[in-house]
């Protein structure tokens, strides 16, 4: 599943080049995870104003109503002057006069919902259980140290729930707790502020390595460019069980935590 670093690089990958341009047409494939909102019609002529990011969400700014991507499981965007015919996996093409953008979903959970306003029933919906942004300044440590000593699961849970702390998941929780040397398992609620404070500033740190790196390619994901990811070339831990690790030697460890993988050092990571 493409994360926060991915869907950040697929929105720098096209955001200057969409901004400003007049939606021509709109072309709807198969149905994915919620309808569009609205008659694609009434998007023609309309001006995009910036692309944001609120999560895994991309907004598309505008100059009436907003358009909430998401790519779900397999999805990805491409931005183009000619992407030519669309093809089976290809469920929605904006067209406007910069190019194209298409969202390809193999699996169609991924979604292109209208909302004439961010304070609309629909975006309240997607965008309201989410919490704080970890690439903004919005990430304050003391609430998240407050909302750590609430929670009794797992941090590795914790991180993945998104409603403390949005976008951290599989991929870069585990790297992220591998940074700060605190185990996936052990309770929110009983990791002390210092540690708190290393794991705050690892995850940022994690985060925006990732974003530089263009995100993680681990099976399919590319920029709207079409640009591969190279993060999980530099992973301390993730996808590594058997190998040693890269600072202290001993082997990484796998476990299962909520049905996902997950990935430490158990030298590095005593508790």
């Amino acid at each position: 599943m493409p994360e926060l670093p991915e869907v950040e690089v697929t929105r720098l990958s096209f955001v200057h080049a969409i901004e400003g341009a007049t939606v021509v047409s709109v072309r709807l494939g198969q149905p994915l995870r919620w309808p569009l909102g609205c008659a694609p019609a009434q998007l023609v002529g309309r001006q995009v104003i910036t692309v944001l990011r609120r999560g895994k969400y991309l907004l598309l700014q505008l100059d009436q109503g907003w358009l909430l991507l998401h790519l779900g499981m397999s999805g990805s965007l491409r931005f183009a002057p000619d992407l030519g015919s669309p093809g089976k996996h290809d469920h929605v093409d904006l067209v406007t006069t910069r190019g194209t953008l298409r969202l390809n979903d193999p699996r169609r959970f991924g979604a292109v919902v209208y909302v004439p306003s961010m304070d609309s029933p629909m975006a309240t919906k997607l965008l309201g259980p989410l919490g704080m942004e970890p690439l903004s300044a919005a990430f304050d440590l003391e609430k998240f140290t407050q909302g750590l000593r609430q929670r009794k699961a797992s941090i590795k849970q914790v991180l993945l729930c998104g409603d403390l702390v949005v976008g951290v998941g599989n991929i870069y929780a585990s790297e992220a707790l591998f940074l700060a040397g605190i185990r996936p398992t052990v309770s929110a609620s009983r990791i002390g502020r210092q540690r708190v404070a290393r794991l705050h500033a690892a995850i940022v740190q994690v985060l925006r390595q990732a974003v530089a790196k263009g995100g993680s390619t681990l099976r399919d994901f590319s920029s709207a460019e079409g640009k591969a990811g190279y993060f999980q070339l530099q992973a301390m831990v993730y996808a590594r069980a058997g190998q040693p690790c890269r600072t202290c030697g001993s082997t990484i460890r796998q476990i299962r935590q909520g049905q996902r993988s997950t990935f430490f050092c158990p030298v590095c990571q005593r508790a």
